[in-house]
């Protein structure tokens, strides 16, 4: 079987967002006015510890206790909406058949890849597998044009007809929204999905994207399906990541969707009707967490996502220093898009409506202020038990105490319980246990927090790439 040449359509401009919408972009770190409101309050905070350093204390140990009280009972709600029948599409194999026969709408796959040469004969083989038409389906491997390992190996692979290789010319930034921007432009189907190289989509998903969409009102412009990971059992780390991402998609996103609230996206199998991402300009290439950001702007455009049971399988990462530079990464992309949309405030409450703003505070801003206080608060406690010095126990009067205690132990247990519960749905049994050291997985999420924090001043736009195929199971 013949290869397909590359596609050579006429060029298009991959940041366009950034071009004609840089207040939607994260080209621009910090905006004049949220550098004199951090100085503002920098010199607040300064003044106050420097005028009454106990008031001050108090005050901020208050703030915190108040935001863990919410984030605690927050994540408790998104688990009770979880077990709402609307909070995500079910299809059985039965409903699936019914459907049939039919004419399925042309549906384009991204696959973005760099430097994977050794991934390109799985994903081919996943690709083939899926139960979906294949004279309607439209798949563009994404190769950087200087990649050359990659392109080599996607030339000598035998292509089936409906895959085809788009290249990307150099060019800063190199980011991954950069070349699914370009995939955009040249795609052909009604919908649209980005697939990572050694993803392993359930073969029906495609069929389950295309039904929840039909059963959709017509603004819900994204189906969301479930990720998580072929090798959670591999070492203690995967073990964590497992059960974070058990919770998070088959339990926190449906509870959001049932919600009908602004969702975070994950980074892959979120399914697009391709007009309205075009009419949005695609993904912000300058957020390296570009799913995320484009959740907001879809909540902000008016419209909305919706979660189905279909699962999409990768590869959970097992190396704590490949692990420590992925979630620096997706946590500056998370600061990059509270940035963005914190620009101006008020038009962000009144295109969000003031719940899903907070919403959006809870989710995007406290992910961040929780990984970046977490440390200071253990080590209270820790010299507290060790020590017991008057200076800590003063800050800590009467009912700031009761609630600090009360996240303390009720707060932390219930953040473990929600991945507990996470593994449950998935039956991973064996998984059970490492959830009792969840409190050292927390710890390097902080660390990864604060590096993301640094690297959002120092070098904000640098894309630090996954290292895939370290594990095998």
């Amino acid at each position: 079987m013949k290869t397909p040449e590359p596609d050579n359509l006429a060029p298009c401009d991959p940041l366009a967002l950034a071009h004609t919408r840089p207040e939607w972009s994260a080209i621009l770190s910090v905006s004049r006015g949220q550098k004199r409101a951090a100085i503002g309050l920098a010199l607040l905070i300064g003044g106050g510890l420097a005028l009454a350093p106990l008031a001050t204390g108090r005050l901020l140990v208050l703030g915190c206790t108040l935001f863990y009280l919410a984030a605690t009972l927050y994540k408790l709600m998104l688990i009770r909406a979880a077990a709402h029948p609307r909070a995500a599409f079910q299809f059985s194999a039965a409903a699936l058949a019914a459907a049939e026969p039919r004419d399925w709408p042309v549906f384009s796959i991204l696959v973005p890849m760099y430097k994977e040469p050794e991934t390109i004969p799985q994903m081919v083989a996943g690709l083939q597998a899926m139960d979906y038409p294949a004279d309607r389906l439209d798949v563009q491997l994404l190769l950087e044009a200087d990649d050359t390992a990659t392109l080599e190996a996607a030339r000598a692979e035998s292509l089936p007809p409906f895959i085809r290789i788009t290249e990307i010319p150099p060019s800063f930034p190199r980011t991954k929204p950069k070349a699914c921007n370009i995939g955009l432009a040249r795609a052909r189907g009604r919908y649209l999905v980005i697939y990572d190289a050694e993803d392993r989509p359930e073969p029906d998903q495609l069929k389950k994207a295309v039904l929840s969409f039909e059963q959709s009102p017509a603004n819900v412009v994204c189906i969301q399906s479930c990720l998580n990971y072929y090798n959670p059992r591999f070492n203690l780390l995967t073990r964590w990541f497992a059960a974070e991402y058990s919770a998070w998609f088959d339990l926190c996103l449906p509870g959001l969707a049932a919600m009908r609230t602004v969702i975070p996206l994950g980074g892959t199998s979120n399914h697009f009707k391709t007009q309205v991402l075009q009419e949005l300009l695609g993904w912000d290439a300058y957020n390296v967490t570009e799913d995320c950001d484009l959740g907001v702007r879809l909540a902000r455009a008016g419209y909305e996502t919706r979660m189905v049971r279909t699962t999409t399988w990768e590869e959970a990462c097992c190396d704590p220093h490949f692990w420590i530079r992925q979630r620096t990464r997706w946590q500056k992309g998370y600061i990059q898009t509270f940035m963005v949309h914190t620009r101006e405030p008020l038009k962000l409450l009144r295109e969000l409506g003031p719940v899903n703003f907070l919403h959006f505070m809870l989710l995007i801003g406290g992910s961040i202020f929780s990984s970046l206080i977490n440390p200071f608060f253990w080590a209270l406690a820790l010299i507290w038990f060790i020590f017991r010095p008057s200076g800590i126990e003063s800050l800590f009067p009467g009912w700031v105490f009761a609630m600090s205690a009360f996240c303390l132990f009720v707060g932390n247990f219930v953040f473990v319980y929600i991945n507990l519960l996470g593994c449950f749905r998935r039956r991973y049994d064996t998984l059970m246990w490492a959830n009792l050291l969840t409190p050292v997985y927390w710890a390097m999420m902080s660390f990864s927090g604060w590096r993301a924090f640094l690297q959002f001043f120092s070098n904000p736009f640098h894309w630090e790439k996954t290292q895939h195929g370290l594990s095998t199971q």
